[in-house]
This record gives C-alpha cells, structure tokens and sequence, in this order.
C-alpha cells in the first residue's frame, strides 16, 4: 500500500527533532545547515503537510505542542531504521567499489588473469588505495555465462565464437587456437599441413561440451566445411585444458589449445604445432556482465579499466 501525500519527508522530521532536542528552531535548523528562514519555511511546510500543528513559537523559543510530542516519538523510530538502511547501503556501496565476483573460462583464469590482478593490485598501491579483491571461479565458458545470468558472479569472461544472448559484452583480449602434437606424431613429421577435413575425422584430446575451446573449434569447422559436418568422437574428454595438455605430452591424441597455454612446452620442443590449411582459429575474449551498456560503476569497472590499459599497451 503506498504512502499517503500526507507522509512527510525525511529531513522533515529530522528538523522535528532538533527542535524537541534544543527547544529552538534556529538551532535545530543550523544544526541540519539551514538558515533561519529556511528553517521556518521547512517546518511550515511540514505542518501543513501534516495538516497537524507541531509546534508553538514563543518569544522564549519554539515547543511542541502535544500533538509534536507524539510526532517526535514515530519520527524518533522511524529516522534510527532510515540510518540503519542508510548505513548499510553506504557499506554495499563501499563492497561494490572494493570487492568483486568474477567467474572466467579456464583459458582466463590460468594464463591471463593472474598478471592482469597482478598489476591491478600493483597500481593501487602506487596510488596510496588498498587493492580490488576479487573472488574468482573458474568454470567453461557455459557455466560462467549461467553464473552472470543469474547474479552469482559480477563479472565474466568466456572465450566462445560469437557475443552471448542476453548480456553485455567487451572484447577484452585476442587468442589463437593451435593444433598441437607430441613430436613423434605422424602429423609433426608430414610436410604439409592437415586439413579441415582430416582434422574433423581424427579423434582428438578435448575440453568437455560447454567449453569455449572446443565450441569454437566447432564454429571455425563448421564455417569451413559447412553445417552438418560431423566431429569424430573425442579420443580423450578432460575437464582442464592442463588436462588435456598434459594427456598429449603423455603420448594421447593430438589437441587445439590455446597458443597461451601450451607456448611454453612449444618454446622447448615438447609440443609441435601443425598448421591446418585454411581454417581461422584466432579468437576474441570477452568480458560478460549483467545490465547496461557500461560496465557497472566500482570494482567491476575499475577492473576492465586497467585490463583495457594493458591489452592497448601489448
């Protein structure tokens, strides 16, 4: 049931208050930065609002009259729940400038995320400020999408093919996907690349359904050979990208994994990457949030300001 027209404001019923406390209206109004005029103009307004009379004016100062007397006590228990709700929103407040919840794809949780907190810890303490903390989880790109969806993380990143339904979105960072094999591989010793088709047919190491790695791995072959092409079955379906990783250099299948994630066993000659002759395994990373158009003021946006700043440096 809404409130009636009658219902004075809050600041109202404060200036009621300072005259039962001081038994002056000048000093109740100074009290809440209000002239003199001003004052008696508010509570004027008050009254007749009200339409009860509150207070007498004398020469002596101001009192209430009996009908104030009761006013003031509603008024007293009434303005200690708006400073208990007006403190707590100001710590809410203070919590979403301070403290943010992020869930991000596997890919972001390992191999950039931990550098981008890094410095954004680093900065705020050049600045004199005390750091963001971020509680993050780590999930596939489906799950983190969910996770946003329905409030349980501020934040998101997820590497699928194409901007998510129903959220906000940035690109945040760019990936490419390499197919990788042990260097005894028969493909690490042929002198040309695999194709789109062998490579669809060849039962490979993968992420579990709902990652972004094999969802674009299936979007980049589909574009190439056309809708119905038929994946064959995973040799090996882990739930880590490490997973995965690590079942390679174990002598398993061959995998498409992030560039990020395997350039070290690259660099020192553990992994070979195979080319595949026409097909586009460059992504985009975006960040996901529930809401407006801008990311939401506080943490959440302090956040993908410094990673913005980052990514324009590389």
């Amino acid at each position: 049931m809404p409130l009636s027209s009658r219902m004075p404001d809050l600041t109202s019923l404060e200036l009621l208050l300072g005259i039962a406390s001081h038994g002056s209206l000048s000093e109740a109004g100074r009290d809440l930065g209000l002239t003199q005029q001003a004052a008696s103009a508010r509570l004027a307004s008050l009254e007749a609002q009200t339409g009860v009379r509150l207070v007498t004016r004398t020469t002596r100062g101001s009192q209430l009259t009996a009908s104030g007397a009761v006013a003031v006590q509603w008024a007293g228990r009434l303005l200690q729940v708006a400073h208990e709700v007006d403190a707590g929103l100001a710590s809410l407040r203070d919590s979403s400038r301070s403290r943010v919840k992020v869930s991000a794809s596997l890919t972001v949780a390992e191999q950039l995320l931990p550098g981008w907190l890094v410095s954004l810890q680093a900065a705020a303490r050049r600045r004199g400020e005390t750091p963001v903390e971020v509680v993050l989880t780590a999930a596939n790109s489906h799950h983190v999408l969910d996770q946003v969806r329905a409030g349980d993380a501020e934040l998101g990143f997820v590497e699928g093919p194409q901007a998510p339904r129903g959220l906000r979105s940035r690109v945040v960072a760019h990936d490419d996907l390499v197919l990788v094999a042990r260097p005894g591989h028969r493909w690490a010793r042929r002198g040309s690349p695999v194709t789109a088709r062998e490579l669809c047919q060849t039962p490979l190491v993968t992420r579990e359904p709902g990652s972004g790695t094999r969802d674009y791995l299936t979007a980049a072959l589909t574009s190439l050979l056309g809708p119905g092409t038929a994946e064959a079955a995973p040799a090996l379906e882990l739930s880590t990208s490490a997973a995965v990783r690590a079942a390679v250099l174990a002598g398993s299948a061959p995998a498409v994994l992030s560039r990020l994630a395997v350039s070290d066993d690259i660099a020192a000659g553990r992994l070979r990457v195979i080319p595949v002759a026409g097909l586009d395994l460059r992504r985009d990373l975006r960040a996901v949030w529930a809401g407006g158009r801008t990311p939401p003021a506080g943490a959440v946006r302090d956040l993908l300001g410094h990673i913005g700043t980052i990514t324009r440096r590389r």
